[in-house]
């Protein structure tokens, strides 16, 4: 029999344990046929770190979307700039994010939970449109993290087709998208700040 392979958790953490530079392209050969998955993991963690999160969500959010919409259109494997493949990966920030994240993964995972392949092209949508509320400038108390923790649910989804995980982060980017809706107002404000601030 051959062996059984090891959880992609497993493997991210081994290449970011390697010595020397480990560039994206390096990452998305090893995911294979999880590479969603994977950028959208590796996109949305570096919003959960403070001081990060303010400069990356909006650029983060952006390539989410991308991704998203690849993925609702069934392109097999997502088109990544070759120049961007091959940009170093800052393994410590990386490490410490991912470390954080399982902390909180580890409370959803069940002996004998359901894994079945996903339903990628509403994963998709859901994952595109929670890039988008990524991508806004809000000025609201976790306006970020919020979209980034969910966005981080949905690559770990993918990464371990785990369905339910996927509806729970569905649910949440609903429930973040009334929090956004409520305080309308403010969007527009620091949205048009962040134009005016960009043209000047």
């Amino acid at each position: 029999m051959p062996p059984k392979p090891k959880p992609f958790f497993e493997t991210l953490h081994a290449l970011l344990d390697a010595e020397g530079k480990v560039t994206l392209g390096e990452l998305l050969d090893a995911a294979g046929e999880q590479v969603y998955g994977l950028l959208v993991l590796l996109l949305s963690l570096p919003s959960l770190i403070p001081g990060l999160n303010v400069g990356l969500a909006p650029l983060g959010g952006l390539g989410i979307v991308a991704m998203g919409l690849q993925l609702a259109w069934g392109v097999p494997h997502p088109w990544v700039p070759r120049r961007v493949q091959a940009q170093p990966l800052h393994k410590g920030h990386i490490k410490r994010a991912l470390a954080r994240f399982e902390t909180q993964l580890n409370r959803l995972r069940w002996p004998g939970a359901v894994k079945r392949p996903l339903n990628r092209r509403w994963v998709g949508l859901v994952t595109a449109w929670t890039g988008f509320l990524l991508a806004i400038p809000v000025p609201l108390p976790f306006g970020n993290q919020l979209p980034a923790a969910i966005l981080c649910l949905l690559g770990a989804a993918l990464l371990e087709e785990r369905p339910l995980w996927a509806w729970t982060a569905a649910a949440a980017s609903l429930g973040n998208t009334l929090y956004f809706a409520s305080s309308f107002g403010l969007i527009v404000q620091g949205t048009l700040k962040v134009f005016h601030a960009i043209m000047h």
